[in-house]
């Protein structure tokens, strides 16, 4: 897991569900510590488009975040392009979350 002392921000996730009738819908919001690294570079959507992303942040291991999820960081509300588990199997490595957002 990130060791404590590296989750300095506090992130609001609002899960996607899917799309209503009037738009995305959006899972009861939550706050989590985080690690935010505002970095624009670019990376590959689901569909395997190019996009650019501004920001990646770094949630604990079980941190649920698809694509299309809201969150809040720093005052920017960004939306998801893609989130990776990074997980070591046991081994010891620093287990997280990471979200690429626009």
């Amino acid at each position: 897991m990130l060791p404590e002392w590296l989750l300095r921000h506090t992130a609001i996730v609002e899960p996607f569900e899917g799309d209503g009738a009037y738009g995305p819908v959006y899972g009861e919001p939550y706050e989590t510590r985080c690690l935010v690294d505002d970095e624009r570079r670019l990376v590959r959507d689901a569909q395997g488009a190019e996009v650019v992303s501004d920001t990646t942040v770094f949630l604990p291991p079980g941190t649920v975040c698809p694509e299309g999820s809201r969150v809040t960081v720093n005052g920017r509300v960004t939306t998801v392009i893609t989130s990776f588990s990074r997980n070591g199997g046991g081994l010891p490595t620093p287990d997280h979350v990471e979200v690429v957002c626009r």
